[in-house]
């Protein structure tokens, strides 16, 4: 999934141990959405990618993101997984207004449906 808008702020790095003796670390960022009704998400970044993906607050960005939802003691817990951050707005450049020119089109032929052919028809049926 995707979602666009501007990084309005960055809450602190978080990091840890894992049991295993692993070391973590988790970005999460607060992204509000464009329109009529703007919207806040808090989305998060795991361990290389946060370098992989610096951004800082007021970029423009898309985020690609999976949501993963875990139960704990009886309550439900949602994230929102990022994977991919690309910088700026995605436009689609647009050529101008008639560069290139159209042909003309050929009058229509004037036999009416069911009628007789012409003699320059060559369709064989």
């Amino acid at each position: 999934m995707e979602i666009k808008g501007k990084i309005v702020q960055i809450l602190p790095l978080q990091g840890g141990q894992t049991k295993a003796g692993g070391e973590w670390k988790k970005q999460e960022y607060i992204l509000e959405t464009e329109g009529q009704y703007p919207k806040k998400v808090c989305f998060n970044l795991w361990g290389d990618r946060i370098e992989q993906y610096p951004v800082v607050e007021g970029e423009e960005v898309t985020v690609s993101f999976d949501l993963d939802s875990r139960e704990f003691n009886g309550r439900w817990y949602t994230e929102v997984r990022a994977w991919k951050i690309e910088k700026g707005v995605a436009t689609m450049a647009v050529p101008p207004y008639n560069a290139v020119p159209v042909p003309p089109m050929a009058a229509p032929d004037s036999t009416p449906f069911g009628g007789e052919s012409s003699a320059n028809d060559d369709l064989p049926f």
